[in-house]
C-alpha cells in the first residue's frame, strides 16, 4: 500500500513537472532527463511510469483537459442564462490558463502536436450548444447568429491566450487575462459604435479590402 501511494505521487509529481517544462520550452525543446530534473527522480523513475515524452505528454494533456472540462461543467450546471454561461465559461478558461499550468501546457501541446486534437474542440462545441440556446431564448439580437457569435468566442479565448503567453515572467504587467477578457465581454455584449452600428460589410471589407501591391 505505501509503495503504490508513492507512485501514485511520484507519477502525478512528474506529469506537474512536464507540465512545467512543456508549458515553458514546448514539446519539442523538452527531454526526458529535464522533467527528471526538474521532479526530483531519476530517469529510470520516469521511464517507469512513461514509457516515452509523447506518452507523458498525453498525460499533460489528458490532466489539463480534465480540469477544463470540469469547469465547463460547473459554469453550465450553475449558469443563470445560456449566454451569461457562454461569457463565465470563457473567462473561467482565461482564469485556468493564467494560473493552472497542466492547462496552459495542455493548450500548448495540442497545437505542437500534429496527432493531437484542438484545445478548443474540449470547450468550443459547449459554447456553440449555448448559443444556439441563446439564440432561441431571444438573448442574441438580430445580426448575431450562433455561428458568428461562436467565431468571436474563438478569437477571443485564442487572443487571451496569446496576450497571456506575451506577459509570462513579466512582473507588474496589467491586469490577468481572465480581468481583461471580462472588460472586452463587456465591450462586445454593449457594442463599441456610438452610433449604433455600422451596417452590413462591404464585399471589399468581406474579402479584406484592396491591399498594396508587393514590390
Amino acid at each position: 500500500m505505501v509503495k503504490q501511494e508513492r507512485a501514485v505521487r511520484t507519477r502525478a509529481g512528474l506529469i506537474r513537472s512536464a507540465a512545467v517544462e512543456f508549458d515553458r520550452d514546448g514539446y519539442a525543446g523538452t527531454s526526458l532527463s529535464r522533467i527528471s530534473t526538474a521532479a526530483g527522480v531519476s530517469i529510470g523513475a520516469v521511464t517507469f511510469h512513461f514509457s516515452s515524452k509523447a506518452e507523458l505528454a498525453e498525460a499533460v494533456r489528458e490532466e489539463g483537459d480534465a480540469v477544463a472540462r470540469a469547469a465547463l461543467e460547473k459554469v453550465t450546471a450553475e449558469r443563470e442564462s445560456a449566454l451569461s454561461a457562454v461569457v463565465e465559461l470563457t473567462v473561467e478558461l482565461a482564469w485556468l490558463m493564467e494560473h493552472e499550468v497542466l492547462v496552459r501546457a495542455g493548450a500548448r501541446l495540442a497545437r505542437e502536436l500534429p496527432d493531437g486534437a484542438s484545445w478548443s474542440d474540449i470547450w468550443l462545441p459547449t459554447v456553440r450548444a449555448l448559443l444556439d440556446e441563446a439564440y432561441r431564448a431571444g438573448q442574441l439580437r438580430d445580426g448575431a447568429p450562433p455561428e458568428d457569435v461562436t467565431a468571436l468566442v474563438a478569437y477571443l479565448a485564442g487572443g487571451a491566450e496569446a496576450a497571456l503567453r506575451g506577459r509570462l515572467g513579466v512582473k507588474g504587467g496589467p491586469d490577468g487575462s481572465a480581468a481583461q477578457l471580462n472588460r472586452v465581454w463587456r465591450l462586445a455584449l454593449r457594442g463599441v459604435s456610438a452610433a449604433g452600428g455600422f451596417g452590413e460589410a462591404s464585399a471589399d471589407a468581406e474579402a479584406g479590402g484592396d491591399r498594396p501591391e508587393e514590390d
